[in-house]
């Protein structure tokens, strides 16, 4: 018995990569969390990763049933997690994102980190795909493994992005906020598109 395919692995790691772009989520993550403690910011980093985690692997066992048992549609998901973007990508471009702090820790790691910037529709669908594709233990074990492989990346990568807020000082960090609310305005903008087109494609399910 194969007991695990590098195949299925670098194609759902690489798939993966792609969609949640670890270099991409440095410069949101780091507008996100200035100001606060390197400890709070490392914890706000391991609470983004294992809510991404945790939603990924609920859609990859059960995700098809979800949706089908919600009447939701893909494109469905993805219009409502750009809609989700373009409101936060709105706060960090007009510097209203300017909660207390206890608040903002818990709201950053569950929305936007965690989801939908994470675990966004694209990475659900992935999964859901890749794991009804899989077939045998080994396939099966390769797809959970490359899951586990590119949320410890997105853990790495943001844990060692703390550093750089300590180089860029306060008006980096303003700089750097303006400029991550642009770039997830355009993503957000981008999912809305992206699930109307779909829609119009394949029609309402």
């Amino acid at each position: 018995m194969n007991f695990f395919d590098v195949t299925v692995f670098g194609s759902v790691f690489l798939t993966l990569f792609v969609i949640m772009d670890p270099p991409g989520i440095i410069p949101i993550f780091l507008a996100l969390t200035s100001g606060r403690a390197t400890k709070v910011q490392r914890r706000m980093a391991w609470q983004a990763v294992l809510v991404a985690f945790g939603v990924i692997s609920v859609f990859g066992i059960a995700g098809q049933q979800i949706l089908d048992y919600l009447h939701v549609s893909v494109p469905a998901l993805r219009v409502a997690g750009g809609l989700l973007l373009l409101l936060i990508a709105l706060d960090l471009l007009t510097g209203k994102a300017d909660e207390p702090t206890q608040t903002k820790d818990v709201n950053v790691a569950l929305v936007p980190l965690g989801m939908p910037l994470l675990a966004g529709p694209g990475a659900i669908v992935t999964v859901i795909l890749a794991v009804q594709n899989a077939g045998g233990f080994g396939e099966q074990a390769s797809v959970w493994v490359a899951i586990a492989a590119i949320h410890a990346v997105l853990w790495l990568t943001m844990r060692y992005s703390l550093a750089i807020i300590r180089v860029i000082k306060d008006g980096g960090v303003v700089l750097v906020t303006r400029l991550s609310g642009m770039l997830l305005s355009a993503i957000a903008v981008q999912q809305v598109v992206n699930g109307i087109f779909e829609f119009i494609r394949n029609g309402p399910s």
